[in-house]
């Protein structure tokens, strides 16, 4: 999807601590009500959009405080409204933030060691009040803009409006959709990978072998590499996987047991709360080429019901793909960092780029073998839904993008008069410096009136 360049407030683009520096800096920049903004806040928003942005100039701090001052107006009109955040949800709002950051510095060690060795519960302690700030101005935020809406005039309007050597270049994209079939492993091979495993958990067990080594030796996925380790969190894992794990003492190694991925053994290394580090091995049943060979002439049957028109794709994949995630989509295939379903062609799979290069919209790929994205092979077709050539943003090929666009700058101008509207009926404090900042001339108005008071 397509960035415009516009002078915005959405709580989204509001400061988010890096949990990498220790705030010196003390003073009173800003204040709303009873809330204050503190310099070191603004430094943090600061030198994390810098690190984006090396050209980033001093200036820019003024709409940052603007964006920091209204996130306290958000929440402060949240109280007076009783819009409320639970402690769970901030909860999730800290996990995700804090695992991302891991994934960051690499490892929880090294994060924890960029923090000054606070540990991931002080972190969590820490920062809980920012948090549940940000969450609930998010939550008023979005109550004041889910009445705004706009027309296809408007959008029109505002694509018109974009100077014409602004508008981005679009690569080729298109839609994928699938059908899968995985073939069922025949009992017997289930049976050798549940034995095989059971062999492995011996030698570790009974006969003093390292977990690490063996999982280096026989785990048959990424984590082989480092020894089978991994950070998880309840949630995030398959239900089986993790019923066996949180039941686990640090060094305890639990029996064999199945998940919807294979067979596991799991070696607990240590827990806080509902987050842990994990060693595993996993033998993932392997299916055979004739198990695969019977799901191609399945699909064979649910191409020529497709092809002829008596089924339609839907259909095809409510009756037929047995893959969850598949069920799940429509059968449409998501790229998994965006989110999105409109796929760009330039670095796709080479085997999926191959089908996309011989189909027409609206076509059904022949069967085919393939590898999922948890290393078990499975057969499917590919259906093109739609295919976009290289272009230039345009309201034919990009509508909906355009429309997100105008929308998102209709509600921005929507909450910034919202906002200032309300600035008088608060406390207001800016700090002397920040005070010939263009974008704060209302709330220096409104601090003045404060001051009077």
């Amino acid at each position: 999807m397509f960035r415009i360049k516009i002078l915005v407030f959405l709580m989204a683009a509001a400061a988010i601590p890096a949990m990498a520096q220790v705030q010196v800096a003390n003073k009173i920049v800003g204040q709303v009500g009873n809330k204050i903004i503190l310099q070191s806040d603004l430094n943090e928003m600061f030198n994390q959009e810098k690190q984006n942005n090396a050209a980033l100039q001093e200036s820019a701090k003024c709409g940052m405080l603007y964006n920091l001052l209204a996130q306290q107006v958000l929440v402060e009109q949240a109280g007076r409204d009783s819009v409320v955040v639970t402690d769970e949800e901030v909860d999730n709002i800290l996990d995700n933030r804090i695992r991302a950051m891991m994934q960051q510095y690499g490892s929880k060690e090294a994060f924890e060691e960029a923090n000054g060795g606070r540990t991931i519960y002080q972190l969590k302690e820490e920062f809980r009040t920012f948090f549940k700030d940000k969450s609930v101005a998010d939550k008023m935020q979005g109550q004041i803009m889910d009445k705004v809406k706009v027309t296809p005039q408007e959008i029109d309007a505002f694509f018109k409006g974009l100077p014409p050597d602004s508008l981005p270049p679009y690569p080729a994209t298109v839609e994928m959709g699938q059908i899968v079939i995985k073939p069922k492993v025949a009992p017997e091979i289930d049976a050798l990978a549940k034995e095989k495993l059971e062999g492995i958990r011996k030698e570790i067990v009974e006969n003093g072998k390292d977990f690490g080594t063996m999982a280096g030796l026989y785990s048959m996925d990424g984590t082989k590499d480092n020894g089978g380790e991994m950070d998880i969190t309840r949630k995030e894992v398959d239900p089986q996987f993790a019923s066996a794990a949180y039941r686990l003492q640090p060094g305890e190694i639990s029996p064999v047991i199945k998940s919807k991925f294979g067979y596991h053994i799991i070696q607990m290394v240590r827990r806080m709360g509902e987050e842990a580090k994990v060693k595993h091995i996993i033998i993932i049943p392997e299916v055979t080429n004739v198990d695969l060979q019977q799901g191609i002439k399945k699909l064979d049957s649910v191409r020529a019901g497709l092809v002829s028109g008596k089924i339609t794709f839907s259909e095809a994949v409510g009756r037929f793909s047995t893959d969850d995630q598949s069920k799940m989509t429509g059968g449409m295939i998501y790229n998994q960092n965006t989110g999105s379903n409109v796929l760009a062609i330039e670095g796709m799979d080479p085997q999926m780029a191959k089908v996309v290069g011989e189909l027409k919209v609206g076509e059904y790929s022949q069967p085919q073998i393939f590898t999922d994205p948890y290393g078990s092979r499975a057969t499917r077709i590919l259906f093109l839904k739609s295919r976009t050539d290289p272009h230039i943003l345009n309201m034919k090929d990009d509508y909906a993008d355009i429309q997100h666009a105008a929308l998102a700058k209709k509600q921005s101008t929507y909450i910034n008069e919202w906002i200032m509207q309300r600035v008088n009926t608060y406390y207001i404090k800016i700090a002397p410096e920040y005070q010939d900042c263009t974008e704060l001339k209302g709330w220096v108005k409104a601090a003045a009136a404060s001051a009077n008071k």
